[in-house]
């Protein structure tokens, strides 16, 4: 915005504030239905409306209770997850799935989409780690930003989360996060950071943790002291629904907006409690304008209010539906294929047996607050069948029960009771006997199916479900539910070309790894998920998406859980006393620890294969610090065209401080064609080869040696160099 216009702009601000009274003011900080804040109709603001949406915009709830309207017109475009949309690491597909998202709120009517989650996967047991994008502060920014822009491109404001360290979901609303300073500042709000200053996101969403036993919503250090005064921002803050606890800590900090999960909105501490303390002097009104100023400012940036005339939106498109499977395609992994497995060739295949509920089962309908209604879902199944188009017999075995996905998309929704019990806990599926049994049946059915010699293939597709992967919630392990581990086996013992397809949001274990010998990863992955999953096993699409985090062998080689603590001490009440939950791992998450401990994993962060072959060769360090390129060659070596990921980390060998093996600084995605070569060119800025320093409480850069890899994941560098600083 022109500075002349932004100075109308703050002038105009200024005014509306100075005719608005008390009451009109709390009425816009506070919400006045479940998605909804009050606007002030005699001086023409308007209310601002909310949307869940991190995958698709959410349907419509009555305004003041969590039943849905039940209408035919709520129906969306449903988007791949956050990490499918990671694993592609495409910055154009996470623009252009911005703008979808965003054309589709602007299209519902609504002004704030509460997306995209960006908090770091600390741990794969995290019920909502499928909202979020890596376990790489670097890659989480890289891939956020684009998706925020998209978004506001259609004059929709994008809400960043969960700010900041919301990285479990067991007592979510009171657990206290103790986490060292360099840790804060390396780990966990670079992307937050990244998103406000490069991805201008208007809007961002408080956690419902503790941190320095102040709630994320009421806190001074991280909204007022970094957000606010260290990275000037001036959006919207908006709490997490029931984030709020005292009504002087939230009035005094950062927080603009507060919502919640009940009814009684005057009855919310930024409501009736807040005004009362205001006419008793308690607090400052100004406090109040500033909140507001912050709202109307909002409203401009969305042209909500002032003379242009506002965008309209779009949804359920035949454009989007094409976005939406573009990203579908890239997000698929390939991540084992002994002897060429994969692509099957359709024309070889005459009879195929398809196992596993996941390969029938829709997710859209799951997840917490990530549950959409679909226009619609292709299944894996289905996008099998129409690939083949009926030339093929494909014959489908459920293999094993799903016992506990019944209310799953039901008319109350589970979100009116979520603030009990601390917010969330650690889940496991009970079976009982009747459970069992049927279990058993299922497996010695597809075991007995799969045996039948006169299929030319067959496929098991199973992992997890939104039982699993779900807000609310957390994993006791990483073992795969519903007794999967055994019909896989079983399977592999009368089938051993049985190819395996993995469905999560999450990594589990694979105790039967070295017995498949084909193995695909393919996470929610939207409405046209099945049709890219089948475009890539028939050799339509060439596999390119890479793992956004790593895989471990059980979640006790996860320094969350063999370094730090997860979910924390659960013996600890708040009403006895404050939980903590201590990240000892401190700057070691994810392959920052199993790289630089030399930990094995089933599959490192950045890993996956292709249907062809890249080299990469004649790698050139070129100019000086703060900026450095760094220059490679790749070449396509095989018989297919495809696409690969260069990427670049930065180490450092006589650190004096201590630091990772590896991090990873730059990435770029290119498309070869058989035997092409492009040059790719890499940039690194100072935050490239920059650390945390506790002392001086900033950033700071040591002098010295640097060393410079480039790989096809964090485990298999090709290229080597060095540069000086």
């Amino acid at each position: 915005m022109e500075k002349k216009a932004e100075a109308a702009m703050e002038k105009e601000i200024k005014e509306l504030v100075s005719l608005l009274s008390l009451e009109e003011k709390i009425a816009m900080i506070h919400g006045a239905g479940l998605f909804r804040t009050a606007g002030v109709e005699r001086l023409g603001i308007p209310d601002l409306k909310m949307s869940d949406g991190p995958m698709g915009v959410r349907n419509e709830f009555q305004n003041e209770e969590w039943i849905t309207i039940g209408n035919s017109d709520d129906y969306v475009t449903y988007l791949p997850s956050n990490s499918a949309l990671a694993a592609t690491w495409n910055r154009q597909l996470a623009y252009e799935t911005g703008k979808v998202l965003g054309e589709e709120a602007r299209g519902r009517g609504k002004d704030m989409i509460l997306a995209p989650g960006i908090n770091i996967k600390r741990s794969p047991l995290c019920g909502r780690n499928f909202e979020y994008m890596s376990e790489d502060p670097y890659l989480t920014g890289e891939m956020a930003v684009p998706l925020i822009q998209g978004i506001q491109t259609a004059d929709e404001a994008a809400c960043v989360k969960h700010f900041a360290l919301n990285s479990q979901e067991t007592e979510r609303f009171w657990v206290n996060v103790a986490v060292s300073e360099r840790a804060l500042r390396e780990i966990y709000l670079p992307a937050f950071k990244k998103a406000v200053e490069e991805g201008n996101a208007y809007s961002l969403m408080g956690a419902y943790n503790q941190y320095k036993n102040e709630h994320c919503c009421e806190s001074k250090e991280l909204l007022n002291g970094i957000l606010r005064t260290e990275w000037g921002y001036d959006g919207v803050v908006v709490s997490d629904w029931g984030g709020v606890h005292k009504t002087k800590e939230a009035a005094e900090s950062g927080l603009d907006i507060e919502m919640s999960v009940e009814n009684n909105f005057d009855e919310y501490c930024m409501a009736s409690p807040l005004k009362a303390a205001v006419e008793a002097g308690e607090i400052q009104e100004t406090l109040l304008d500033t909140k507001v100023e912050h709202i109307l400012k909002l409203m401009f940036r969305l042209h909500m209010l002032g003379d242009e005339e506002r965008k309209t939106g779009c949804y359920n498109t035949t454009e989007h539906r094409e976005k939406t499977l573009a990203a579908a395609r890239e997000s698929v992994i390939l991540l084992k294929n002994e002897a060429g497995m994969l692509p099957m060739s359709p024309k070889k295949i005459r009879r195929l047996l398809v196992i596993g509920d996941n390969a029938s089962r829709v997710h859209s309908n799951g997840g917490g607050s990530a549950e959409i209604k679909a226009l619609y879902e292709i299944s894996p199944l289905m996008g099998i069948k129409k690939r083949l188009g009926g030339n093929t017999q494909v014959d489908y075995v459920q293999g094993y029960f799903v016992h506990d996905l019944e209310n799953v998309g039901g008319d109350v929704n589970w979100q009116a009771n979520s603030l009990e019990n601390g917010g969330g806990s650690i889940t496991a599926a009970g079976e009982d006997e009747e459970i069992i049994r049927r279990q058993v049946a299922l497996r010695h059915e597809a075991v007995e199916r799969a045996a039948d010699s006169s299929y030319d293939a067959v496929i098991f597709i199973g992992g997890q479900n939104h039982q699993q992967d779900t807000e609310g919630h957390d994993r006791p392990d990483m073992r795969l539910p519903y007794a999967q581990d055994e019909l896989i086996r079983e399977l592999l013992g009368v089938c051993p070309d049985l190819m395996v397809i993995m469905v999560s949001g999450s990594a589990v274990e694979m105790p039967w790894l070295s017995e498949v010998k084909s193995l695909v990863w393919h996470w929610y992955a939207g409405m046209e998920g099945g049709t890219a999953l089948a475009e890539v096993l028939f050799g339509d699409v060439n596999p390119s998406g890479r793992l956004p985090e790593s895989f471990p062998i059980t979640h006790m080689d996860c320094p969350a859980h063999c370094v730090g603590e997860f979910p924390g001490d659960k013996n600890v009440r708040y009403d006895e006393g404050i939980k903590y939950t201590v990240y000892s791992e401190g700057i070691y998450v994810g392959y920052r620890y199993y790289d630089t401990k030399k930990k094995k994993v089933l599959f490192p962060f950045g890993y996956g294969l292709s249907y062809t072959e890249f080299t990469f060769s004649d790698m050139v360090i070129m100019g000086n610090y703060p900026e450095i390129k760094v220059c490679v060659d790749v070449t396509n070596t095989g018989s297919r065209s495809g696409q690969e990921i260069v990427q670049l980390y930065v180490g450092k060998k006589d650190s004096t401080v201590e630091r990772a093996e590896k991090e990873l600084k730059a990435f770029e995605k290119i498309s070869l064609e058989p035997g092409q070569t492009k040059t790719v060119v890499l940039t690194l800025d100072e935050e490239a080869f920059n650390y945390y320093n506790e002392e001086k409480h900033a950033f700071d850069v040591e002098s010295g040696e640097y060393q410079i890899y480039i790989g096809k994941s964090v485990e298999n560098i090709c290229l080597e160099g060095k540069c000086t600083i």
